[in-house]
């Protein structure tokens, strides 16, 4: 018999009922340390009293209106992204997905409406995530993602990760568009070098492209800059947000120049729910959080206190722990026992942490962690580790 809820996740036999910080707690009261952040989305861990202020004031205020009406708060959050961003114009939704699908459309858009309709084909790279829709499962070009749902969607043109040479070839009359993530996440956690960033950005303008990167996991401070595009000192024309700009509530966004949105008029495209009252109050009081005296600065702290601990954790492990992988609080182990067994070892420890592809475990804890929770961390891992060599 099918379970109540479809049966389209293999979950962990564990259920938390209430979070605090960077931690979680069953129903019994059972502790564990949060390393994953629900996939990089509580970027300010679980219960900030700052959130709960902004949500539980509008949700006495209004709920929802749609965007038939003005909203104040979505024009209030739109204004300071735009003013922390390269982007003069917001699009606000509900997922990650519906955010690559606006960046999608809308750089097919900006070419048809200049006449030039036969440019809709997009550049992505091998390892890539992008969604679970039709189009961003193109996008992605994972088989084991694409099995079985028909035709993929065309107009996507794969190319090996980190392979100039191949991604030059692939740009031909019908390209409108190179889409990268600057931190690959679910690909197992591979940073694109700023150099190779910079080389995008002046391959898009050699040729008349627009650039997209596809933010959603390493954005809203998870590298140490509000946008890992920052460290790289380039923009794209289009971005695409989500998971930590809502703080654990369903937001979106995306983000994009005036002349790359130009296409993008009244009647083509839509979200009844995006940028509603609520979500955009949370949203407000994250970029309040992130982007406060010292915040960013705690990122970067943590992020040298992690990754040098993880690599002396993989010297103490070496049959376990291959590589530390990632950047800022977006890190991740490549391990050479199965990296299934290494998220259940350290469950067994009451610690949180995410398989990736690669055969990658990530670490995305919340971007509050302090010196505490990230030696409590590494401690947690080192038991883990022992318990698998002990196996093997």
């Amino acid at each position: 018999m099918i379970n109540a809820v479809l049966p389209t996740y293999t979950r962990a036999p564990v259920a938390f009922v209430r979070g605090v910080g960077a931690r979680v707690f069953t129903e019994d009261d059972t502790e564990y340390l949060d390393f994953g952040a629900g996939v990089a989305v509580n970027s300010c861990g679980h219960a900030h009293p700052h959130l709960i202020a902004a949500l539980t004031e509008q949700a006495n205020k209004i709920w929802h209106t749609s965007n038939l009406y003005q909203m104040p708060g979505q024009e209030k959050l739109a204004q300071r992204l735009i003013d922390s961003t390269f982007a003069d114009t917001v699009f606000f939704c509900n997922s990650g997905a519906e955010a690559n699908e606006l960046a999608i459309k809308m750089a097919r858009k900006h070419f048809a409406a200049k006449g030039e309709a036969e440019k809709f084909h997009i550049i992505t790279f091998e390892g890539a995530f992008h969604g679970r829709t039709l189009a961003t499962l193109a996008a992605g070009g994972q088989q084991k993602y694409l099995e079985g749902f028909g035709p993929k969607a065309a107009g996507f043109d794969q190319v090996a990760f980190g392979d100039h040479k191949a991604l030059e070839a692939a740009i031909g009359p019908q390209t409108a568009a190179i889409m990268i993530e600057p931190v690959q996440g679910e690909g197992g956690l591979r940073n694109v070098p700023s150099q190779c960033l910079k080389g995008l950005r002046a391959l898009c303008d050699a040729h008349g492209l627009l650039l997209i990167f596809d933010e959603i996991q390493c954005g809203v401070g998870r590298t140490g800059k509000l946008f890992a595009h920052e460290w790289a000192g380039i923009t794209p024309d289009i971005m695409s947000v989500a998971k930590g700009i809502g703080g654990g509530f369903p937001l979106g966004a995306v983000l994009a120049t005036e002349a790359a949105a130009s296409g993008m008029v009244a009647g083509t495209h839509g979200s009844t729910f995006g940028g509603n009252p609520l979500a955009t109050a949370v949203g407000n009081a994250v970029l309040d959080v992130v982007l406060g005296e010292g915040f960013l600065d705690n990122v970067n702290r943590q992020s040298i206190n992690m990754k040098q601990s993880l690599e002396r954790l993989k010297d103490t492990h070496p049959d376990v722990i291959e590589e530390v992988r990632g950047s800022g609080l977006m890190m991740g182990l490549k391990v050479k026992v199965l990296n299934t067994d290494f998220v259940k070892a350290a469950l067994d420890q009451k610690l949180l942490v995410i398989g990736a592809g690669d055969n990658v475990v990530r670490l995305l804890p919340p971007l509050i962690v302090n010196d505490e929770d990230v030696a409590e961390a590494i401690a947690k891992l080192d038991a883990a580790c022992t318990a698998l060599e002990k196996k093997t």
